[in-house]
């Protein structure tokens, strides 16, 4: 299964407890940054950039739990910044699996190897790995000419002790499509569970032409979603269709509500108008009417999982729909 049995059931109970109390706008997960720092400058990445003022600040483990309640997501995404290099983050993954939250911890890989021998393997806990393209593509973007040996090091590792462990990857204008499917066989061949792959999102604060308008997310993800072969995939196959241009989706940036040392981002993880003291603030005071694709021009470009990934599930209706996705959520594969 593309997700554990335990986790499918409460996702879906989740889901169901909502709807039957009339809740429209509810998270599915949370996108928990407890830090801005990272050990690494990517050319795509906007948070180093956006936070720079306060690329010192941290959250702590209470303050990360205290989040995850006020959301009520069932999965926390814990993502950065780089979280491994947090000095409480043993601190922060136990006290969220204690309290019953699937976490999903995405690294670089730097320092996951030898993180790996401080923690225990626990069917809530998951590492997600970033990996942009081969050694040479991957260590352009990063800027760091050891990462991707390191982060491959890292999920052989994982997979030897029994850890879960994916991978995640950001597509730009300039990607080889041959290229990222031979980098998705490969960290399978490694041990990676399963792997993500997502559009980059043209950050304000970054200055360059690397990422994409829509007509070209279509063009080359149709081309990639075709080469899959039985690489097991974590991206649902309706956002697959949505990414390849075969069905339209509004946003719903509302299902991944992002907690950072300056508080709740509003209105999604990407753009950042405001934050919140509270999650109920920010649900209940965000306009969010006026975002979107044809409201905000920095939306017209997005098809970002983040924002996209609970619209598709939420689109839901037809049986033929319903069959794909049971049979995804059975094998992992192309569908």
């Amino acid at each position: 299964m593309i997700y554990s049995a335990k986790l499918a059931a409460t996702l879906v109970s989740h889901m169901a407890k909502n709807m039957l109390k009339g809740n429209k706008k509810y998270p599915y997960v949370l996108m928990l940054e407890p830090l801005f720092k990272c050990n690494l400058s990517c050319a795509g990445c906007g948070r180093i950039r956006e936070y720079k003022s306060l690329i010192n600040e941290k959250l702590s483990g209470e303050e990360c739990l205290h989040a995850a309640i006020q959301a009520g997501a069932p999965v926390v995404s814990v993502t950065g910044g780089e979280p491994l290099i947090h000095p409480q983050i043993k601190d922060i993954i136990k006290i969220l699996t204690e309290n019953n939250f699937y976490v999903y911890l995405c690294t670089n890989g730097l320092k996951l190897a030898e993180f790996l021998d401080e923690v225990a393997p626990s069917e809530r806990l998951s590492f997600v790995v970033h990996l942009d393209g081969s050694d040479s593509t991957h260590s352009q973007i990063t800027g760091n000419a050891d990462v991707y040996g390191r982060a491959i090091e890292g999920i052989k590792k994982a997979a030897r002790l029994n850890f879960k462990v994916r991978t995640n990857t950001t597509v730009y204008r300039n990607s080889n499509p041959e290229e990222i499917t031979d980098l998705f066989r490969s960290v399978i061949s490694s041990g990676a569970h399963s792997v993500m792959v997502s559009p980059a999102f043209d950050y304000e604060d970054v200055e360059s032409n690397i990422f994409m308008e829509k007509s070209e997310t279509r063009s080359i993800f149709h081309t990639i979603y075709n080469s899959l072969d039985g690489t097991r995939i974590y991206n649902t196959p309706l956002y697959w269709d949505f990414l390849s241009g075969k069905r339209e989706l509004k946003c719903t940036p509302w299902a991944n509500p992002t907690f950072n040392p300056a508080g709740w981002k509003s209105p999604c993880y990407l753009i950042t108008d405001r934050h919140y003291k509270t999650y109920k603030q920010m649900i209940i005071e965000t306009d969010w009417e006026k975002y979107g694709n044809g409201n905000d021009p920095r939306c017209a470009n997005c098809m970002v999982h983040s924002g996209f990934e609970a619209s598709a599930i939420s689109s839901l209706h037809s049986v033929s729909d319903l069959y794909r996705m049971l049979k995804w959520s059975l094998t992992g594969r192309r569908v």
